[in-house]
């Protein structure tokens, strides 16, 4: 659906003398107090409002359409990630030059889309990211500055970027951005995720100075939850990044403490015939952890290299053919493959 006429919405964003397309993209989740007021102001800077209602009890979704907005409805709540993966697909259909997103409680204000989308509509950057520690006088309460400031290092670190504010979720994309890093992450690690497939797609990112304001009965998103989502779901990309460097390294020191323990109880029981117990088991349990890390960190290395890799999964699949081909008739090797 269609959000202003083109009247209005060409007062939305003009680069270079040329009138381009912008759609908003918005995940929402209960939110009918304050999504009015921003289905309204983004439909003024854009030409096209998607609100995803994300399995919301109230009158989210009702108001977002009588107000011209298109809405994708979850029949449950599924997360953050769930919802931005649901809006960038509906919204690859659109003839838009650019899509923004942002939250829906109103902490945005959709005043700034003509300028987080400059640089994606000049070509400067596939992916714009509003920064609130960038010097507009954003007041973000001391906590959350603390959190946002330490997933942005850990993000930082895993991307190879130098962001001041990974986490957040007033981005611009282009429409290969879009394309490249659609969430899979159901949760709010998700805005971890996009930083990390963009880093790896080699999309260009910047940031821009964006103002804040957060809704006086403060985030529904308990920020500890948050951050330990965050967390956990950047160890998890880690692993599937690096299996040998999470899994192996220390399956292999859990190894070689392992041993040095049980070296020492069977030196003891040799010398004083006398078994140490707890020592021994320490023993037992360290090789026995460290074994099933290292295992775990080869398997996650082999498959993780035949999907990446597209000519050791045809030379895989290739040698596989070979065999079936050479195998007896009726052998259940030559079963395997048609």
């Amino acid at each position: 659906m269609t959000g202003p006429t083109p009247a209005n919405g060409e007062i939305g964003v003009r680069r270079r003398l040329k009138t381009v397309r912008v759609a908003v993209l918005i995940p929402a989740y209960n939110e009918e107090g304050s999504i009015a007021k921003v289905v309204i102001q983004s439909l003024a800077h854009s030409d096209h409002v998607i609100v995803c209602d994300d399995g919301s009890t109230d009158m989210t979704a009702k108001i977002a359409e009588r107000l011209g907005a298109t809405v994708v409805k979850h029949a449950r709540n599924m997360g953050y990630g769930a919802s931005l993966s649901s809006l960038f697909q509906s919204a690859m259909d659109l003839d838009v030059d650019a899509f923004v997103t942002l939250d829906a409680d109103g902490q945005h204000d959709p005043a700034e889309v003509p300028e987080i989308v400059g640089p994606v509509i000049d070509g400067a950057a596939d992916i714009a990211i509003g920064s609130r520690f960038l010097g507009k006088g954003s007041k973000v309460p001391g906590y959350r500055g603390i959190g946002i400031r330490a997933i942005t290092n850990v993000s930082n670190r895993l991307n190879d970027t130098d962001l001041t504010d990974a986490q957040s979720g007033f981005r611009a994309y282009s429409r290969k951005a879009l394309g490249a890093v659609a969430p899979s992450d159901l949760g709010m690690g998700a805005s971890t995720e996009i930083l990390l497939k963009a880093s790896r797609a080699g999309l260009r990112i910047v940031e821009v100075p964006v103002g804040v304001s957060y809704p006086p009965e403060g985030s529904s998103r308990n920020p500890f939850f948050h951050g330990g989502e965050v967390l956990f779901s950047s160890i998890k990309h880690i692993s599937i990044l690096h299996p040998l460097l999470v899994y192996g390294v220390p399956g292999f020191a859990l190894l070689l403490y392992g041993t040095y323990l049980g070296t020492n109880a069977l030196r003891i029981y040799q010398e004083a015939h006398r078994v140490v117990t707890g020592t021994t088991l320490i023993a037992m349990g360290s090789i026995l952890v460290g074994l099933i890390l290292c295992i775990t960190a080869l398997i996650l290395w082999i498959m993780i290299t035949l999907i990446r890799d597209p000519q050791y999964r045809n030379d895989w699949s290739a040698g596989s053919r070979a065999k079936v081909a050479s195998a007896p008739a009726g052998s259940p090797l030559a079963l395997e493959l048609p």
